[in-house]
């Protein structure tokens, strides 16, 4: 599925309205260029979870963990320099917890994830304007995406 948002209100709104249908176990891969927006797409959905603190990006940590109602644990694997080092470094016990999985540059390692889980894409069409491609693996993944396709109509 496709949608087009005019401006970064639109991933404001699309990181709400996911963060409020997220539970425990969810994954969303994040994908994207520089400067896409998926960091504050990752802070908003992290309000969206309830989580009341600030949301920073993990680039230098690998993972964040943010403790709210629902458990944020937020990646970026941009620089992590082994994909093969997944296990060893414990991804599994985010990917099976008790929290929701939030992992910037996600496509790295899609061949670790569980199956189940949604995947969107932000690509910069021109100034503010983001095209989000989302794809919901798994019956989890699909269920989560239901009704995005009329959030388009709510932002522009």
């Amino acid at each position: 599925m496709e949608l087009i948002g005019k401006n970064k209100d639109a991933t404001i709104k699309l990181a709400q309205y996911l963060g409020h249908r997220a539970k425990p176990g969810d994954i969303l891969v994040l994908v994207g260029d520089l400067g896409a927006g998926k960091t504050t797409f990752t802070k908003e959905f992290g309000k969206a979870l309830g989580y009341l603190g600030i949301i920073t990006s993990p680039t230098f940590t690998l993972i964040n963990e943010y403790i709210g109602p629902i458990p944020l644990y937020h990646f970026d694997t941009y620089r992590l320099e082994n994909v093969e080092d997944v296990d060893e470094l414990g991804f599994d016990d985010y990917f099976y917890g008790s929290g929701v999985c939030v992992i910037e540059w996600g496509e790295r390692i899609e061949e670790y994830l569980p199956e189940n889980r949604l995947r969107l894409e932000i690509q910069i069409v021109e100034g503010e304007q983001r095209k989000f491609i989302l794809k919901g693996e798994g019956s989890r993944g699909k269920e989560w995406m239901e009704g995005v396709d009329q959030l388009e109509n709510t932002w522009n």
